[in-house]
């Protein structure tokens, strides 16, 4: 009979990557790395939800005691208290047509573009 060599819980571990992970996917990988995890974006809720984990800290690999915890945060989504950042279509007010047509020459323009 062979015997198993199990390592000793040591008293450091290494963070393990969260960042793209969904939330339960990022709490049960934490858990099997001996660290906790936050979420200060969702403070109220349990890390069930579906959202993805965009952000975290300490980064992936940082040596930390066993039941550190890592801070992590999610992309919220629709409706989720903001989501992604940025402009989303369709604006409000539409912007005026035009665009590239402006600049071509209309058929039977008096004042062509001059080229």
């Amino acid at each position: 009979m062979t015997s198993v060599h199990i390592p000793p819980k040591t008293p450091e571990v290494r963070v393990p990557r969260l960042v793209g992970l969904m939330a339960v996917d990022a709490r049960e990988t934490a858990e099997a790395g001996g660290v906790l995890l936050a979420a200060p974006d969702r403070p109220d809720s349990p890390l069930t939800f579906l959202d993805f984990v965009v952000r975290q800290y300490p980064p992936p690999g940082t040596e930390v005691p066993r039941g550190a915890v890592v801070t992590v945060w999610f992309d919220l989504g629709e409706g989720g208290g903001g989501g992604g950042a940025g402009v989303h279509e369709p604006r409000r007010p539409i912007p005026p047509p035009g665009g590239l047509r402006r600049e071509l020459d209309e058929p039977g323009d008096p004042f062509k573009v001059l080229r």
